[in-house]
């Protein structure tokens, strides 16, 4: 609180700033002794005048104005000086008043006045009863140093996007290093580079440099590692100190904290995504993305070194015939974005290397061996590769490689070719040529599970084909309750192998074959049906013969005799024979078409023939896939003189059992589903 000027003793003294009436010590700087700054006094003219006087009208008239006098009044000052060419004086009563206040951050503030300090950004008050308050910046927020306080922001750096202390996200599109924030004043760099993971297209943030100019650089790496000038350092919960920066490790990754010339920052990394953390920013002296995301030409920071070498010899001697700074600019751009791969670097330099040949008498002979280049004769001179391949190095080896946007359907599946192409009992699988290439593993050394089956190579594709059946090539046939799996393998034919070994298994899988209703009249005989169950396609025929080695078919035109001995036939064709068999389950006679008629006589029941009646003969079921049986002809005792026979058939895998029906004189046990019976009926007319 300042008290009452008139009632202490005042030390007056001039500086360069000006005047200084201090009431606790001289001036001094770097102490508060409770000043009072005045004007700056003329360095020509030299000196103040001073008058002590009492007078009583000015006692009455200053008690007036400072209402909260209480002790007598001995003396009054008047002093004068120049400033500016002008008389400056303190005299008179107005030039006294109540001073009394509130000293906050270092400085003055009146009675019911309230202030803001610039340097700290706290908002100061002083009550009418001198009681003082000061109110800092939010904990969400820092001083910049200038009287406004600013919201502590956070720039994030995850993938290849950039999210600045503004909020706007912008990505970064190549291969390169960028600056994240650049201290201008400092020289104080904090650089993010970029490197592609599984598409060339995209890139992530891969790793942080803190540079700075005058000391150790400090690297954040992956796997929570930390190099200071190249040397990796242990890092352990604790803080350490290297080059003023505090690092730690713990399981969200490694913090950085930072401080330069008030400024203050935070850093976290963890391998994938960056998090800078302002706590104090003075200065309006900082670029880079987290400054403005968008400023991604003034943020990258380009490697010369590798394109650079155009302007050194021998390349130099035809610098004043072809400017190289083009060339060195595209040569960078373009390592930006894509790999330095297939002798791409070089590719430039020797683009330069011939210009200089059309336009320069210069000498660049032997520039590879300057330049680190492999000879630069035309690469692939002899080598034809298809429309989705381009000739590329692998390993050292010329060789047709694919091109990205073909290869990228197989390589985000994880493939090395297309699905497998299933049939009805075979299938084939297609392997890309150039995707073994890339990965060196030689077609003609790979086969299915026998490995007599070898893959064929389209000349013009280079797409490699595998074929193979149900019962060929290794093939191994699985079931389950609703399923038939083949399953075979693409794999090395040698015992050993010194490149990535291949193993690739691919299966079909069928639906269990069905039989769909059929329905089959003996005026129309023989009828073939054509049958379609799921993927399974196959034919069936119904025959009637009057011999029993089944050369006599009976049509329309022979008349079948009651007790007439007639043999019936049901063949299939389609079906592979060593995986399917077909059972005849059984087989009825009804004196009207529909085969659920009221009146009905059994000539087979669960595969085996009717004991009641003798002349029925099942002569072959279920070990194949024609089935024939006999029975006497006979007719309902009925008008209307039809008879329509109806069978119920069922496909069996073998694999699953014996398909034959099992007869016995009271029972029969039998190894295939009855659920999946059908239907097939055949009219006759007597």
């Amino acid at each position: 609180m300042l008290r009452p000027l008139f009632h202490l003793f005042a030390l007056a003294n001039f500086t360069d700033s000006g005047l200084m009436i201090c009431f606790n010590d001289f001036y001094n700087p770097e102490e508060s002794n409770d000043c009072i700054k005045g004007p700056v006094m003329d360095k020509d003219k030299p000196g103040m005048s001073f008058h002590i006087f009492h007078q009583t009208y000015f006692d009455s008239l200053i008690r007036g104005q400072v209402k909260t006098l209480t002790n007598p009044l001995q003396c009054y000052l008047y002093f004068s000086f120049f400033s500016r060419e002008r008389e400056v004086s303190i005299q008179h009563f107005f030039y006294y008043k109540d001073i009394t206040g509130c000293r906050l951050s270092g400085y003055g503030v009146r009675l019911g006045t309230t202030q803001v300090n610039p340097e700290t950004c706290s908002t100061d008050s002083c009550s009418l009863s001198a009681v003082g308050t000061s109110i800092p910046c939010s904990d969400g927020e820092y001083c910049n140093g200038h009287g406004s306080c600013k919201p502590k922001e956070i720039c994030t750096v995850t993938g290849p996007t950039v999210i600045d202390f503004r909020g706007q996200m912008n990505s970064v599109s190549d291969r390169c290093e960028y600056s994240l924030l650049h201290d201008q004043s400092t020289g104080f760099s904090l650089k993010a580079n970029f490197l592609e993971r599984r598409r060339r297209d995209v890139s992530f943030v891969d790793s942080l440099t803190l540079d700075f100019s005058d000391s150790e650089d400090i690297q954040l790496l992956q796997g929570h590692r930390v190099t200071v000038t190249g040397s990796p350092v242990t890092l352990t919960g604790s803080v350490q100190t290297f080059s003023g920066v505090d690092i730690s490790k713990d399981q969200k990754g490694v913090n950085a904290s930072i401080s330069l010339q008030g400024s203050s920052f935070s850093v976290l990394f963890d391998g994938t995504t960056v998090q800078i953390f302002i706590n104090v920013l003075v200065g309006e002296s900082y670029s880079g993305l987290c400054e403005n995301s968008s400023s991604f030409s003034s943020s990258r920071l380009s490697s010369n070194d590798r394109c650079n070498v155009l302007k050194s010899a021998p390349f130099s001697s035809c610098n004043a015939d072809v400017d190289p700074q083009p060339y060195i600019m595209a040569c960078n751009e373009t390592l930006s974005k894509y790999p330095d791969v297939d002798g791409l670097r070089c590719q430039f330099l020797e683009a330069y290397a011939k210009a200089c040949s059309w336009k320069s008498q210069a000498n660049l002979q032997n520039w590879e061996t300057e330049a680190q280049c492999s000879n630069s004769t035309v690469m692939c001179e002899s080598k034809t590769c298809s429309d989705h391949e381009f000739c590329g190095e692998i390993n050292g080896i010329t060789g047709c490689l694919c091109r990205a946007n073909f290869a990228s359907q197989y390589k985000n599946s994880i493939t090395f070719g297309g699905p497998t192409v299933c049939e009805h009992n075979s299938a084939s699988v297609t392997l890309v040529g150039c995707l073994l290439e890339e990965r060196g593993i030689d077609y003609s050394l790979l086969g299915l599970l026998d490995k007599t089956c070898e893959g064929q190579m389209d000349e013009k594709t280079h797409m490699v084909t595998f074929n193979f059946t149900s019962d060929s090539c290794g093939t191994i046939v699985t079931t389950n309750n609703s399923q038939v799996i083949f399953t075979n393998a693409v794999t090395l034919k040698n015992e050993i192998t010194r490149k990535d070994h291949a193993y690739i298994e691919f299966s079909c899988i069928y639906k269990k074959p069905e039989v769909n209703h059929v329905a089959f009249r003996i005026q129309d005989s023989p009828v073939v049906q054509r049958v379609t169950s799921g993927t399974w396609n196959h034919t069936v025929t119904m025959k009637a013969f009057a011999d029993a080695s089944r050369t006599q078919m009976l049509d329309p035109s022979h008349k079948v005799r009651l007790n007439q001995k007639v043999w019936v036939e049901l063949k299939s064709s389609g079906l592979d024979e060593n995986l399917i068999s077909m059972v005849t389950d059984s087989c009825w006679a009804t004196n009207q078409q529909s085969s659920e008629s009221t009146q009905k006589y059994f000539l087979i029941q669960n595969g085996c023939a009717n004991l009641a009646d003798q002349t029925v003969q099942v002569e072959r079921n279920g070990d194949g896939i024609l089935n024939y049986f006999s029975f006497n002809m006979f007719k309902f005792n009925d008008e209307s003189g039809d008879v329509y026979l109806h069978c119920k058939l069922q496909l069996c895998l073998k694999q699953e059992g014996n398909c034959i029906p099992v007869c016995k004189r009271r029972r029969r046990s039998a190894k295939y589903n009855k659920k999946d019976t059908a239907f097939l009926s055949m009219g006759w007319s007597t």
